[in-house]
């Protein structure tokens, strides 16, 4: 049985998986995503 680490190299190859890279590099890029996201690590980071 592959590792955690083959498995997701393999997902990251495949058709879905590159879909979801995509999809997720057009979120990064996103003004409002990435303002989102760093105030839920705001957030995140406050609690330790």
């Amino acid at each position: 049985m592959p590792g955690l680490l083959a498995r997701i190299k393999q997902f990251a190859r495949s058709p879905q998986g590159q879909n979801t890279i995509n999809s997720a590099r057009r979120a990064a890029a996103d003004p409002r995503k990435r303002a989102q996201a760093r105030r839920l690590f705001g957030r995140l980071g406050k609690r330790r």
